[in-house]
């Protein structure tokens, strides 16, 4: 639950790496799974080695517990007695001892702010913190070395200060008879409808625009009932318009109710995803254990989607919130810019590997059509803008680490100038496990500059193809630039040790950080 990126490349906040969710799994012991960590929560034991008592834990108590046989730390002003997780955590017994006896806070948010820890970690509450801290994160000597405070577990207003060196959004509204136009302006150039989000439920409307690395946010409890909503926005002005219809054409004298954080401008990091239930429209098989899920938006929601971007899907197993990263594709391979927009208004699809004896996939696949699921607003650091003029693009791929190159691919067929050749090198086991191999041909006959090489590691005697798992050889051979010296982007996506595999021979065959981008799974 606490693990931490690694210091080694790529680095925080460089463009290789998607989010700060891409992290090395520990292989766990046999009995040591998700499920098994519900069991013995839902077991009755005592997970605290408190009898069931709360107390109010001091500074100084919390860093005695710092120990893999005797494991505290705080989140967000709460105690967890995490010894008992130790087994459990995918990341690893040493992630989790990066946090103990110290607020964990910042180390928890960096990678999973979107996991659910007061349901995970429920069973193993100690306590409150009893004094304000702001010097428990290993390092920190004073506020003044880093101009950020925490209070229990959360950042004081120091953080507002710090926010205040972006350039905070503000908004205005007028009316027609039919509409009320909200105008968000962000105050710079390039905003596009991908960088703004927006919910209504229950006359609530929820707007959040992500301005870098800040999250700017409307929060009104409408004074009328709306029908309908649509979002424009201006790259030369900056200027985002949220148009709501209105259900009559009475003259509204206010917008509403202005709720807690309606204004507030945050680091995104510190803004908690929000999730909104999403129908289940469709699902189709695309081969024998990974399915294409579409899943319908609520009425009133704008939620786009960024290419290369993901999205956390929710659902409650067992008494506990699980939650997982999946990046959303188009339904096809077909390169059609205005059927991909009309898709996007209101769908998003899900190209989901079923896992018969795993945690989460089972219970999706389980789903019928009209149940719903939670999903979260997207997440992510790849910009279309670092493709934009490139000649040369590779896509390598591992199994479902297609599913970020599907929209892509897509964009950069039908936007790029300066494209002259994308080429997808597929990895998988058996031909059986090629995803979406048909489209791909067609795609390959429809289009001269894409060309699509599948690699086989258990291939049956009939392949003819290449055959072999990756490597510093094959990578060699397959990377071939359409000219000398062409401008190229190598895109690495599928299980962490086939992009830390890939990410290490292609250095070694000498392109740059810069020329590499590694999707985590």
């Amino acid at each position: 639950m606490l693990n931490v990126p690694s210091p080694s490349f790529p680095v925080p906040n460089s463009q290789q790496r998607v989010s700060a969710g891409g992290r090395s799994k520990i292989p766990l012991k046999p009995g040591r799974s998700l499920m098994d960590w519900i069991k013995l929560k839902s077991s009755g034991k005592d997970l605290t080695g408190l009898k069931g008592r709360l107390i109010e834990v001091t500074e100084e108590e919390l860093a005695k517990h710092n120990k893999k046989t005797d494991c505290w730390t705080c989140i967000r002003g709460l105690v967890y007695n995490v010894t008992p997780y130790m087994e459990y955590h995918p990341g690893g017994e040493e992630e989790l001892m990066k946090a103990a006896g110290i607020d964990g806070t910042q180390l928890f948010d960096q990678v999973h702010r979107w996991v659910n820890y007061e349901s995970m970690l429920k069973e193993c509450l100690i306590g409150r913190m009893a004094v304000k801290h702001a010097s428990l994160l290993k390092g920190l000597t004073s506020t003044e070395d880093t101009g950020k405070a925490l209070i229990n577990g959360t950042l004081a207003s120091s953080v507002s200060l710090e926010a205040s060196k972006a350039v905070k959004p503000r908004y205005d509204w007028f009316q027609t008879d039919s509409t009320v136009t909200i105008v968000i302006y962000a105050k710079q150039k390039n905003m596009s409808s991908e960088m703004v989000v927006v919910d209504y439920e229950e006359n609530i409307l929820r707007g959040e625009l992500i301005v870098e690395d800040y999250s700017y946010l409307l929060l009104i409890e409408l004074s009328h009932t709306i029908k309908d909503l649509e979002v424009c926005s201006s790259n030369s002005t900056g200027k985002i318009e949220v148009i709501l219809h209105k259900e009559d054409h009475k003259v509204w004298k206010n917008l509403g109710q202005l709720l807690k954080g309606n204004n507030s401008f945050i680091k995104k990091c510190q803004r908690g995803l929000y999730y909104r239930k999403c129908r289940l429209a469709s699902k189709t098989d695309i081969n024998h254990n990974t399915k294409l899920f579409c899943f319908e938006l609520p009425r009133c929601c704008h939620l786009q989607v960024p290419v290369g971007h993901h999205v956390y899907l929710k659902r409650t197993i067992e008494g506990v919130e699980v939650v997982k990263p999946y990046t959303p594709v188009s339904k096809d391979l077909v390169v059609d810019s205005f059927q991909s927009s009309l898709c996007n208004k209101n769908y998003i699809y899900m190209m989901i590997k079923i896992y018969a004896n795993g945690t989460f996939t089972p219970h999706i696949d389980k789903l019928e059509i009209g149940d719903h699921v939670s999903v979260s607003g997207s997440e992510g650091c790849f910009k279309i803008t670092q493709i934009e003029s490139m000649e040369d693009i590779f896509l390598v791929a591992a199994g479902t680490g297609l599913t970020p190159m599907v929209r892509l691919l897509k964009n950069v067929l039908s936007n790029s100038a300066s494209l002259r050749k994308v080429k997808l090198i597929f990895f998988n086991q058996r031909e059986a496990d090629i995803l979406w191999r048909e489209q791909m041909e067609a795609l390959c006959l429809s289009d001269d500059r894409f060309e699509a090489q599948h690699i086989l590691s258990e291939p049956s005697q009939s392949w003819d193809g290449h055959k072999g798992k990756i490597s510093s050889s094959l990578l060699s051979e397959v990377l071939t630039r359409s000219k000398e010296n062409s401008s190229v982007l190598i895109c690495v996506c599928g299980p962490t040790a086939f992009v830390d595999q890939g990410l290490r021979f292609l250095e070694d065959l000498g392109f740059t950080k810069d020329e590499i981008f590694l999707f985590r799974e």
